[in-house]
Formats: structure tokens, sequence, C-alpha cells
């Protein structure tokens, strides 16, 4: 009987080391797993950060922009930066991961980070060190959006980046509201058409040479927007001036 108590003993025990030896592996290796899989997150969060001040940089350069603007990706870097100066993000430029995961290629980049630079720029203009910028921004935001997708365009053209980048990531990334009323900002459609319009008008060389034809964005948008385009063929035939109300 004892001999047999004995056995049971010494199997539970080793059925017991057996098992601790087990977790303590797994736990090994998910440590190690986790360390990999961190690495890879910051090595690419790198990348992007990179990939995205060179693009911020060029267009600051080619439109000889003197105002100090950074580019930060992700609401992360933000909230680090605003425990140490929350006056900072006047003059920065945040791309969030929310919006960078739909672009594609550099030139819907480009848009992003052209619109958030003409955003920042009204930091610097006006008196109070700026502040009074922001106040006419917030008192017509609906104004201030056409004018700074307007001047977004120019500064990607100027660049070097195709303005159509602008509408595909903004096509994408902005879901369509019921209506605008007693919105601060403009349907989404009404945007992307007034945006059309100004390449169209401007800059009409990028849909006489579209590389965007086949993209299926673009397509999509082109689907959506034929009646907001039919209003601006008419226009374009009757030789008006006014400003369209698109829907």
């Amino acid at each position: 009987m004892l001999k047999k108590t004995l056995v049971v003993i010494t199997l539970f025990f080793t059925a017991v080391c057996t098992f601790a030896a087990d977790l303590t592996q797994e736990s090994t290796q998910n440590t190690a797993s986790a360390e990999i899989t961190t690495d890879e997150q910051v090595e690419q969060e790198r990348s992007i950060q990179s990939k995205i001040n060179d693009i911020g940089a060029k267009i600051l350069n080619a439109n000889k922009i003197q105002d100090r603007i950074v580019f930060l990706y992700d609401t992360r870097a933000e909230k680090s930066l605003l425990e140490i100066d929350s006056t900072v993000t006047r003059r920065q430029v945040v791309l969030y991961d929310d919006f960078y995961k739909f672009t594609q290629n550099d030139d819907e980049i480009a848009g992003l980070l052209a619109r958030g630079i003409v955003t920042a720029q009204r930091s610097y203009m006006g008196a109070i060190n700026g502040y009074s910028g922001a106040v006419k921004i917030k008192a017509a935001p609906k104004k201030f959006e056409v004018v700074a997708d307007k001047i977004a365009v120019d500064y990607m053209v100027k660049a070097g980046f195709n303005p159509l980048g602008l509408i595909t990531v903004i096509h994408k990334s902005c879901p369509q509201k019921r209506f605008d009323r007693f919105s601060n900002k403009n349907l989404t459609s009404k945007r992307l058409a007034i945006i059309y319009e100004y390449i169209y008008t401007k800059y009409p060389y990028f849909l006489a040479n579209n590389t965007y034809i086949n993209n299926e964005h673009y397509q999509n948008f082109l689907l959506t927007s034929t009646y907001n385009r039919k209003l601006l063929q008419e226009k374009i035939k009757t030789g008006s001036k006014e400003e369209l109300d698109y829907e």
C-alpha cells in the first residue's frame, strides 16, 4: 500500500514539474514573440515617419514655405508632445494611423500632408502669435475647408505630386453625411466636386493625361459624382462664372 502511495505521489510531482516547465517555455516563447512584434512595429513606424518627413519637407521646400512645421505619425506622438507643450499642436501636421491606412501611394500621402500644412500655416497668421488665424477658421469652417483644399492642390502640383491623389484619399476615408446644414464641414461629395472643378479648371493636364483612370477608387468617385460633374459640364458649356450648388 505504501509503495503504491509513493508511486502515485512521484507521478503527481512529475506531472506538476512537467506542466510547470511547459508553462515556462510557452511564456518565454510568447515573450520572445512579443519582443519581435514590438521591434517590427517600431521599425514599421520609423519607416512611415521617415516617408512622411520626406514628403512633407518636399512640399514645404517646393512651395517655399518659411513657417516651421513638423510632421508626426499617429496619435501617440501627438499625446507625448502635448504633455511637453500643448501649443506645439498648432504648428505640426499629425497624420493619424486611421487616415494613413487609407493611403496607397505618395500622392495620397502628399494630399493629406498638404491639407494639414495649410491649417498649420494659419497658426502663424494674424495677431497674438497666430491665434487670430485660428479664430477665423472657427468662424467660417466650411469656407476655410474649400480654400484649404484648393491651396493643398496647388502645393501638391508645385511639389510634383498628382492632385487626383487628394480626391481618391478623401473619397476613401471621409464618409458621406445626410446633410451639412448644421455641420461645420461640407458634404464629402460637395467637397470632392469642388476639388475636381478646381483641378479641371486650373490643372487640366492631370485629367487629359489621367494616370488614375484605372484606379478603382477614382472610378468609384466618377460613378458617385455623375450628377455633380454634369453640373460642371453645363457650366462650362454656358460659360457661366457662378458658383455651383453641388450636392
